[in-house]
């Protein structure tokens, strides 16, 4: 068996878990980008509650707004395309392997689900180059 066909036949047995999770964690970052926005406002009171002390705190404020807004489309980002990859993967598309490597990409700063999440699916969909096969006796 090549390895090719090894990595053919470990993608197709990992496809279905794979397409449920990511549509699980797409699922809780859309959530949690929607608390982000939600809570926005909170957020900003207790950041500017520490900036009692700062010479400029106007200056960090903005640079505050501008790092949340980052969050915010990066967390509601990963949750599209990991709900687009979990439904490509379920579906058995073409662009299934593409979504889900870019969603591992993107998953893998979310400590522990997206990294445990992204980390599994590199193992699973990147293809084994250099890897000799086992020995059979």
């Amino acid at each position: 068996m090549s390895l090719d066909e090894s990595a053919a036949g470990n993608l197709s047995g990992h496809r279905r878990i794979l397409g449920v999770c990511w549509l699980v964690y797409g699922i809780l970052r859309l959530i949690m980008g929607i608390c982000l926005i939600l809570f926005s406002g909170t957020a900003t009171v207790m950041f500017g509650a520490l900036l009692g002390r700062v010479p400029d705190p106007l200056a960090l404020m903005g640079d505050f707004h501008i790092v949340y807004a980052g969050i915010v489309v990066l967390t509601v980002l990963c949750g599209l395309i990991g709900l687009l990859a979990g439904l490509a993967l379920l579906v058995n598309q073409r662009l299934a392997r593409l979504l889900a490597l870019l969603a591992a990409f993107l998953s893998l700063s979310e400590i522990p689900f997206g990294t445990t999440l992204g980390i599994y699916t590199l193992i699973v969909l990147l293809p084994l180059r250099g890897v000799s096969p086992p020995i059979r006796s």
